[in-house]
């Protein structure tokens, strides 16, 4: 099978899966928020603002390690390797988020008093640090399946997982809910770490039984920590700081609209408008994008091992202008229909405004991301990163100076500046790549 017809393929197979994932994602989503209220999706956004950080921690860019590395082997032809490069990636993996729940317990008490206003005790965050290692594991995984081109088998666990969380979360909700505040968050973790940990044994038993066919091959001696660390540290350690200001940002978002006048449960629902209900609408059409762009990582990283630099221009070229149709399109869609989305997806007007307002910023993020993918195929992950803690030190600099003044106005054009630096900086440094 040609190169090009393999890529499609997988890029049909992760689009398919993404839409059916984010269709579930989607209407489940409205679904919750309808029986939850604004209230408690803005303070469940926020825990899982400070799970994410969390993440990035049992991460360390081990997904892209593991995909950087396998690719590369199979470039110059030594795939007896692989099983020994996944093997070494699991262990950094275990180790990772090991840190990532040790600080998670460590500093839990103080995230619930600080910034939560105790709404709720630490013991969501407690349960989320079980699911660390899965999480991190399940990542390493999904790696080798897209360096090796096999969209299919992660695929099939992501759908699992997905169905597995919504049907949990469900049952938890309708058990645990009349509790109170804390106990939905618990429900919706509950689910979410159930389902995950399930999605890491569906994963692997794949992988077991995927790696089989590299047993064949000749291995060739090469130590692969040090080229694990050389990605994982600097990618780590500045995912690190890229997450913690993220996680910063998120929280400071509804103290801002506090001291605008808002009261802690106003504040709360116009985050949780906002980044629980409009943007998921924004971004849904984005799954097309981001199933293309995964798949161009390991296809840079063989380009870029053999110096095919006029081949990494031309499909450059051809990406991005395809990436700008589409993204032109669905602003316009998004712009012209908000309000008959709004009211299907939330059975309420208020959230058509947001994403009138946001459609503009659509083809500045779609074309981010996928400049993004291009530049860590290209072994300039650390570039992506630097560039998103700019972006991020800019925009709670701004967080500070206008949500106290202008509200959910000026939130709206903090997310203009954030797009817009991040983009213009990411193109430029992808115009200096090659």
């Amino acid at each position: 099978m040609s190169l090009i017809k393999t890529f499609l393929i997988n890029g049909i197979i992760l689009t398919l899966t993404s839409l059916i994932l984010r269709c579930i994602g989607m209407f489940f989503n409205s679904y919750i928020s309808q029986k939850i209220g604004a209230e408690a999706v803005g303070l469940y956004g926020l825990v899982m603002s400070v799970y994410s950080f969390a993440i990035t921690i049992a991460l360390s860019g081990i997904n892209l390690a593991t995909t950087k590395i396998v690719a590369e082997e199979i470039a110059v032809g030594n795939v007896g390797n692989i099983s020994k490069v996944v093997r070494k990636c699991l262990v950094f993996s275990i180790l990772f988020s090991c840190v990532g729940s040790f600080l998670l317990i460590t500093f839990a008490p103080f995230i619930c008093k600080t910034w939560l206003h105790d709404k709720i005790s630490s013991v969501p965050f407690y349960i989320i640090s079980i699911s660390l290692p899965f999480i991190s594991m399940s990542s390493c995984l999904t790696g080798y399946f897209s360096a090796v081109r096999n969209t299919i088998k992660p695929a099939s666990d992501q759908i699992l997982e997905q169905l597995l969380k919504v049907t949990l979360i469900s049952l938890f909700l309708n058990h645990f809910m009349p509790c109170g505040l804390e106990y939905i968050c618990i429900s919706m973790i509950l689910g979410n770490i159930i389902s995950e940990i399930i999605s890491f044994l569906y994963i692997y038993i794949l992988y077991k039984s995927d790696k089989i066919k590299f047993k064949l091959h000749r291995t060739t001696k090469s130590f692969f920590e040090k080229r694990i660390l050389q990605i994982t540290i600097p990618v780590g350690l500045t995912s690190f700081i890229r997450s913690g200001l993220s996680t910063i940002k998120q929280v400071l978002i509804p103290l801002g609209f506090e001291k605008n006048g808002n009261s802690c449960e106003q504040a709360l629902s116009n985050y949780g408008l906002i980044s629980g209900m409009a943007m998921p609408l924004i971004l849904f059409p984005n799954t097309i994008i981001l199933a293309f762009s995964n798949l161009l990582i390991p296809e840079f990283a063989e380009f870029n091992t053999r110096s095919e630099y006029t081949k990494i221009k031309r499909i450059t070229s051809k990406v991005l202008k395809y990436t700008l149709y589409f993204s032109v399109i669905t602003a316009f869609l998004l712009f012209i229909f908000s309000e008959q989305l709004s009211l299907f997806m939330y059975k309420s007007n208020s959230v058509s405004l947001y994403i009138k307002l946001l459609a503009p910023l659509i083809p500045i993020m779609y074309i981010d991301n996928v400049v993004d993918a291009i530049l860590k195929g290209l072994d300039k992950q650390v570039s992506v990163l630097k560039i998103n803690i700019l972006d991020l030190i800019s925009s709670i600099s701004l967080i500070f100076l206008i949500i106290p003044q202008f509200g959910i106005m000026g939130y709206i054009f903090i997310i203009y500046f954030s797009e817009l630096l991040n983009f213009t900086l990411s193109y430029l440094t992808l115009k200096k790549s090659y």
